[in-house]
């Protein structure tokens, strides 16, 4: 016993490991990451803020010490507070300028501008009193202006003190923190990327197992225990194996008892004929009534077996089609009721069968009428050959609003429950001899079902051993291919 089943071709196939190990460090490496990157964002705005604070505060100092000196009335200039000046724009790693209100430079640490106008937007703001804080992120450096008063009481702006700073060597130290903190971030990732590949491992361990598992069903072993209960979805995953599984083989056995029993059921027509022509042929003389009597039997072995054959074409030619040789129409579905009804009634005459139908209101619906008409004929022929003597037919036809339902009942000799689950089987028979006594070949039912399923509908039974049978078929009003 073997299943030939055809490998799927996927493209761009991604290990599960490799997925759960990316994930897991983007959801260990991400928050940090990002709070590092945060972290010396602020770190950085932070020691540039106090260091332009430092330069103000510093410069402050200075401004209020040329005021007290009169450093822009007197002549010549107080070289201790230009000294001073030059120490802390080295200090500073920039330039101080200092301009009068004339606009005019008269002091500068680089010795560059003196004696020019400088009649800039933030020279003109500081002399009206409002101070100016600048910081150049693309070149790194900080501008500053700073008022210097004609005295301390009056508080009379009479120059401008103009600060130019480099933040480059803060930038330098940062950067050296930068780089020893990425040092730290490579350390914790490959600590991080080893915890996570050992954690993968042992997650997938159970995968492992049950991959390990699939692999010996894969080499045709069908019995091996397939049982995963490491986790809800290893345990489903198996469940569900398992009763592909328990289908498949018997949809095996189901094909092996179907090729047993069409094997049968041909060859028992054709071993009748033989045997009857043999008699004929070994007999001499034979009267034309015994000899019409055995070309009558062979006649109804032969029409048996073409029944047999013409049941089994059409099962193959609804399990191919699948539903795509239908051919759908509105139809009345009362007026095809009474027609089979007609057409059983001389049959249910033979054996005393009541035959009744019920209408309780006008049905019409997308239906295949032929297919349909034989499905239903099945039943109720049926409930009509495996009826008791004197018994009773009833046929119900109702709907709602999306389906319209016949139900066939009878008073006949009923299906004993363990047989029930098999009734819809090819050429699967409760009675056997009796079957074959009422001229059934084991196939009605399960093209019966066929044709229902075609029509997107359902059939139920039930049924108990000695008080009858009840089919119950649903099938939409309107078909939706």
């Amino acid at each position: 016993m073997f299943f030939q089943v055809k490998p799927i071709k996927l493209k761009h196939t991604v290990s599960l490991r490799l997925v759960l190990i990316l994930f897991f460090l983007i959801i260990g490496l991400a928050p940090m990451l990002i709070q590092n990157k945060i972290m010396l964002g602020t770190y950085r705005q932070n020691q540039i803020d106090a260091r332009i604070q430092d330069i103000q505060n510093q410069c402050s100092i200075l401004s209020n010490k040329m005021t007290r000196g009169g450093y822009l009335v007197n002549e010549p200039r107080d070289t201790l507070l230009d000294n001073e000046m030059s120490v802390k724009a080295d200090m500073f790693n920039g330039r101080i300028v200092i301009v009068n209100k004339n606009f005019r430079i008269v002091s500068d640490t680089f010795s560059l501008s003196l004696g020019k106008l400088n009649v800039s937007e933030e020279v003109i703001r500081c002399f009206n009193g409002e101070n100016s804080s600048k910081y150049n992120s693309d070149k790194n450096y900080a501008a500053l202006t700073i008022p210097v008063y004609s005295n301390s009481e009056d508080k009379v702006i009479d120059g401008v003190m103009i600060v130019t700073a480099s933040t480059e060597d803060l930038l330098t130290r940062l950067s050296s923190v930068s780089e020893k903190g990425s040092f730290l971030h490579l350390m914790i990732f490959s600590i991080l990327a080893i915890l996570v590949v050992l954690l993968v491992k042992l997650l997938m361990n159970p995968f492992k197992e049950l991959q390990w598992k699939l692999k010996r069903v894969e080499e045709g072993n069908l019995d091996e225990e397939l049982s995963s209960n490491a986790y809800t979805e290893t345990r489903q995953i198996t469940e569900s194996i398992s009763k592909t599984l328990k289908k498949l083989k018997a949809v095996d056995q189901s094909r092996e008892e179907f090729v047993s029993n069409v094997s049968h059921e041909l060859k028992t027509p054709i071993t009748s004929i033989r045997v009857l022509a043999d008699s004929l042929m070994s007999m001499d003389d034979v009267p034309v009534e015994l000899y019409r009597e055995f070309m009558t039997d062979i006649s109804d072995e032969i029409d048996r077996e073409s029944k047999i054959i013409d049941d089994l074409l059409a099962l193959v030619r609804m399990d191919k089609t699948a539903g795509a040789e239908l051919n759908i129409a509105q139809v009345n579905v009362n007026g095809l009721l009474e027609l089979i009804l007609k057409r059983l009634r001389p049959i249910a005459g033979k054996r005393n069968v009541e035959l009744t139908f019920e209408s309780i209101r006008e049905v019409t619906a997308d239906v295949d009428e032929v297919k349909l008409s034989l499905a239903l004929n099945n039943l109720v022929e049926n409930a009509i050959k495996y009826n008791e003597e004197g018994g009773w037919v009833r046929v119900t036809l109702d709907a709602d609003h999306k389906f319209f339902y016949v139900k066939v009942a009878d008073s006949g000799i009923g299906i004993s429950e363990e047989f029930q689950e098999h009734i819809f089987e090819r050429f699967y028979r409760v009675d056997k001899a009796r079957s074959r006594e009422t001229g059934g070949t084991g196939l009605g039912l399960a093209i019966t079902k066929n044709i229902i399923l075609m029509h997107q509908g359902a059939i139920r039974l039930s049924s108990k051993e000695g008080e009858g049978t009840t089919f119950t078929v649903r099938i939409p009003l309107t078909y939706i291919p």
